[in-house]
């Protein structure tokens, strides 16, 4: 179970630090794709192969179906830890995710997100002034 907000750094190779509690949970080997929100998701591989089987049994005539599956799948690598706890996030994710030299990793449950600082701040921001909202949404859904 993946929980908290941490502060890291990416450095000029496209390196970043997963926090320690965090890498035992992807010691089965992980996979980093486009998120949604403009974030990278960080899947365990057993999380990921589950998320992947459900994605590709979408209905191939459905168009929403289709481009779901690309943006998750088609930008989707593995990742390796190097020996100080870090991962190489590809150029391709990083563009897309608009990360710069500080970032937010993310911990929501059975996944991981990477975020850009000032990106993160900005929606973290929009959703908590939106959190009453939000709630009654949920609450309409029987959370």
């Amino acid at each position: 179970m993946f929980l908290g907000e941490f502060k890291h750094t990416i450095d000029s190779k496209g390196r970043l630090a997963i926090p320690a509690k965090f890498r035992a949970s992807l010691s089965g080997g992980a996979i980093i794709t486009r998120g949604l929100d403009k974030c990278l998701f960080l899947f365990p591989q057993k999380e990921w192969d589950a998320l992947a089987n459900k994605l590709v049994n979408l209905p191939l005539s459905q168009s929403d179906s289709r481009a779901f599956v690309r943006l998750m799948l088609a930008g989707a690598g593995d990742v390796e830890f190097d020996n100080q706890g870090r991962i190489l996030i590809p150029e391709n994710l990083r563009a897309y995710a608009k990360l710069s030299k500080k970032s937010v990793v993310t911990g929501l449950y059975n996944r991981i997100e990477i975020w850009d600082e000032d990106e993160w701040n900005r929606y973290k921001s929009k959703t908590e002034s939106a959190s009453d909202e939000i709630a009654e949404k949920l609450g309409q859904l029987g959370i």
